[in-house]
């Protein structure tokens, strides 16, 4: 019985603590094109934003983010397979903007994420990548350019740059 009390009590404060994240969420459905070594593919990410929190006293605002993408894979002559996987991305970390909501400038972003990837290329070819990305977003679009690379950390890659354009939803 105890057990079944703890649980139940665990399983309440989980889900008050989800409610309270998702109150303030930004979903992103964001598609484009990725171009890597004079190789253009297609590639998608489901982003989530959460709520924004001022950094001190400072006008720059961070909100948690995460994204999950894919990047096909490009079949690539002179390569062999070295550059035809497709590539899976689950990210996190944070979104910078500056100024207030009346800001002409607090549309833009600055995204920065640690990703762990399923799949291996030439341009992508750690099991880590960073994330970044600058960009708009309005209320219910974003356009933004994202490079995926290891930042030469375990050796070097090419990484992958995108255009992505967004469409976004208010939780």
């Amino acid at each position: 019985m105890r057990s079944l009390l703890i649980r139940s009590v665990l399983a309440t404060a989980l889900l008050g603590v989800s409610a309270v994240a998702a109150a303030d969420t930004r979903i992103e459905l964001e598609g484009g094109r990725s171009y890597s070594d004079g190789y253009w593919t297609n590639t998608g990410f489901v982003e989530a934003v959460f709520g924004e929190h001022p950094v001190g006293s400072t006008r720059f605002t961070w909100a948690p983010d995460a994204s999950v993408g894919f990047i096909n894979g490009r079949n690539v002559t002179r390569y062999g397979r070295a550059v035809s996987d497709d590539v899976w991305l689950l990210a996190g970390g944070a979104r910078i903007r500056y100024g207030s909501d009346n800001d002409w400038y607090h549309h833009l972003f600055w995204t920065t994420q640690v990703a762990a990837q399923g799949g291996r290329t030439l341009a992508l070819s750690s099991g880590g990548e960073f994330v970044n990305s600058v960009g708009w977003q309005g209320d219910h679009w974003s356009f933004q350019v994202r490079h995926v690379s290891n930042a030469g950390i375990k050796g070097s890659n090419r990484g992958e740059t995108m255009a992505l354009v967004g469409l976004a939803f208010n939780l």
